[in-house]
């Protein structure tokens, strides 16, 4: 990554592996609303954060849970998770999405929160998910949606990464998406569905939301709030397909 990214306060992996929640704000105060209502009595149990970056969703899940797990691929995030974390109530394990060191059955909720876009395998990561929850346990998925007209993740161009939001990169034929995002995968609901084949899961939510849009409020406020306020409410009208995010909750059955 270039020098005047690491200036800007980019961490090196920013491309591969995408930037975790450092601080907290609205965005985040909702999706964990979010991720709680999803969950319900779940909440209370054994819990897994798939790709738990600094720790920022982990340690306030962990409030709830009899016992609480980060996984995270990067050492020095999963290090930093753990500084935060009661060790008496929660674990980080240093391992890849692809091969999760646990046993089947073993969880009551597991949140991925922006994470399978960065994996090499993603349907392996989702298979895996699946075999670790319990038969009636939750999986609560946030990851990029395909119809939102922005790649937030950058793109490379002859050669060289550029960090930022890159207009209608996600528009393009998925060839030429690909060869300028290859770091990052975006998803169509049908992408999902993809996915979950074959699995012993059932859907209880699916749908896209917008963002919080913390860093134009704190840019501009009043329109910033205004333009929050707009776009979310379009998660209730069709335009939601042009949402940031897919949420999914997703629900392994017995069989």
């Amino acid at each position: 990554m270039n020098d005047q990214l690491q200036k800007q306060g980019y961490s090196e992996k920013a491309a591969d592996r995408g930037e975790p929640s450092y601080v907290w704000r609205d965005g985040q105060r909702r999706r964990m609303g979010m991720i709680e209502t999803a969950a319900g009595e779940r909440m209370r149990g054994i819990l897994l954060e798939d790709g738990c970056g600094v720790g920022s969703y982990l340690n306030r899940m962990a409030r709830q849970a009899a016992f609480s797990v980060g996984l995270e691929i990067e050492f020095e995030r999963g290090q930093t998770a753990f500084t935060k974390a009661d060790p008496s109530r929660t674990a980080v394990v240093n391992s890849p999405g692809e091969a999760l060191p646990f046993a089947n059955d073993l969880f009551d909720l597991v949140l991925s929160h922006e994470v399978i876009e960065h994996v090499e395998d993603d349907r392996i990561c989702v298979a895996e998910i699946v075999r670790c929850l319990k038969p009636g346990g939750r999986l609560v998925l946030f990851c990029p949606n395909r119809g939102y007209p922005f790649e937030t993740h950058g793109v490379y161009w002859k050669g060289e990464y550029h960090f930022g939001n890159k207009f209608l990169v996600n528009y393009l034929p998925r060839r030429w998406r690909d060869r300028l995002a290859p770091h990052v995968n975006v998803y169509t609901a049908g992408d999902l569905e993809k996915l979950f084949s074959g699995l012993p899961v059932k859907f209880i939510n699916r749908t896209i939301i917008f963002g919080a849009y913390d860093n134009i409020i704190g840019r501009t406020g009043i329109f910033g709030k205004m333009l929050r306020g707009l776009l979310q409410g379009l998660e209730k009208t069709p335009l939601k397909i042009f949402g940031l995010s897919h949420f999914w909750v997703v629900e392994k059955t017995g069989l």
